[in-house]
């Protein structure tokens, strides 16, 4: 059973974050599952730190990319908005060059509050970093940006 609000597509989410810190960092979504989404981003100048290595800030963007797109699409979009409260990552494997998968599933579907898992592995599914991000589901008609 699917836990999206509606049904969209791999395309359409690509599209959606177009010329924004995702598609800057190469952040591409993959895969799309009945309670999970998937994304890729590199390892390369744009998400590396000066020793050469993954830069945490990078994992942690993918992170809260996936966790605040996947809130933002059990929602009803049209009344709703997920925004991050807090977000937490450990960083568990240092990464040169190749690519990271990021894998976020809900833990908590809530009409005030929702959290996510996400887990980036490497190219041989073994873990670099798992987070956790909370975010607050509001009103979208009371946001004020």
């Amino acid at each position: 059973m699917s836990i999206w609000f509606q049904p969209f597509g791999i395309d359409d989410l690509n599209r959606y974050q177009e010329k924004t810190l995702v598609t800057h960092l190469g952040i591409r979504y993959t895969e799309i599952g009945d309670d999970y989404l998937k994304a890729v981003m590199p390892v390369d100048e744009r998400t590396k730190q000066p020793a050469g290595i993954l830069h945490g800030g990078a994992s942690v963007a993918l992170a809260e990319t996936l966790g605040s797109t996947g809130a933002n699409l059990v929602v009803d979009r049209a009344k709703k908005l997920c925004v991050g409260l807090d977000i937490n990552a450990n960083h568990v494997r240092a990464m040169r060059s190749g690519t990271v998968t990021g894998t976020a599933r809900p833990l908590h579907i809530g009409g005030s509050t929702q959290v996510w898992e996400i887990r980036i592995t490497d190219d041989q599914d073994r873990l670099v970093c798992v987070s956790r991000i909370t975010l607050a589901v509001l009103e979208r008609a009371g946001f004020q940006a």
